[in-house]
């Protein structure tokens, strides 16, 4: 175990939230709950983009002399580099450079990157993967190295960043060698999610999607694009029944599918690793500005 000093620390952590689906936000909320109970910090925050309380607002209750904003996202991009950072108060609108560590009064503000970037978000998805095998074995559970996974993206021409983050998590995963072969595969750019079939050698097939919360894409986009009835997703959605069955036959291909990674227990683990990595580079003298 790490020795932490952030008693006179604040976490604060930022989702996205969504006004069309409750369960978007409860990632923030079970990390953060997680990250209270071990009593490492002095405050532990939640915020969000779309819900309440608000990111522009969230620091009004912070009384720690440090804090610590750790965005739950995927990749840097849009909401990481320029939605954030504005509503905190880091930055101007449209200004992407600023101090990631800046002084406000006897407050001392610490950005750090978002979780879905870090290196030990591949222990996250290698949990996931192995994880729905495990728990849906039928007709027997397939073994890694006769399997091939998929880390599912959205991907988006706007951001390359986007697709970077995946891509570098597959790069990782298949050096490790524990998979007969690891691709990325994206709502929104090629190759595509319905591509898996073409792609994959191997009869089993594991496909995590890379996203915090469990919403449209997750649910009900994707198993539509790996081939099951959109009447059938949306029966199975409206009932509360999971939208994939575990494991499905299609196109010759036995596919396992993930819940996304957001409620992984091994995120809270990955956040903590932001803040600590922040207080590390304060430590080496890294630039602060007073504001």
């Amino acid at each position: 175990m790490k020795n932490d000093h952030f008693s006179d620390a604040a976490l604060v952590l930022v989702g996205h939230g969504s006004t069309l689906n409750a369960e978007s936000s409860a990632p923030t909320y079970q990390h953060a709950d997680e990250l209270r109970s071990r009593g490492l910090f002095a405050q532990v925050l939640e915020c969000f983009w779309k819900l309440e309380p608000s990111i522009a607002g969230v620091l009004r209750g912070v009384f720690a002399p440090r804090v610590f904003v750790v965005p739950l996202f995927i990749s840097d991009g849009y909401f990481t580099e320029e939605v954030i950072p504005r509503e905190l108060g880091l930055c101007a609108k449209g200004e992407k450079l600023f101090p990631r560590v800046q002084c406000r009064g006897a407050q001392t503000l610490h950005y750090c990157g978002p979780v879905g970037t870090h290196d030990s978000m591949t222990g996250v998805l290698l949990a996931r993967a192995r994880e729905v095998v495990e728990k849906h074995p039928f007709p027997r559970a397939a073994k890694s190295t006769d399997t091939t996974l998929f880390i599912a993206g959205h991907g988006t021409g706007n951001n390359e960043n986007s697709r970077k983050a995946i891509e570098r998590q597959v790069d990782r995963i298949r050096a490790l060698n524990r998979y007969a072969a690891v691709h990325p595969v994206f709502l929104e750019e090629d190759p595509r999610i319905a591509d898996c079939y073409t792609l994959a050698r191997t009869k089993n097939i594991v496909i995590v999607p890379f996203f915090i919360s469990d919403g449209l894409h997750s649910q009900e986009e994707i198993p539509v694009m790996l081939g099951e009835s959109e009447r059938v997703v949306q029966e199975r959605y409206q009932s509360g029944q999971p939208t994939w069955r575990n494991p499905t036959e299609k196109r010759g291909k036995r596919v396992w599918y993930s819940a996304s990674i957001g409620n992984e227990p091994g995120l809270a683990e990955v956040i903590l690793e932001r803040a600590r990595e922040a207080a590390q580079t304060a430590d080496r003298g890294g630039v602060m500005v007073e504001t």
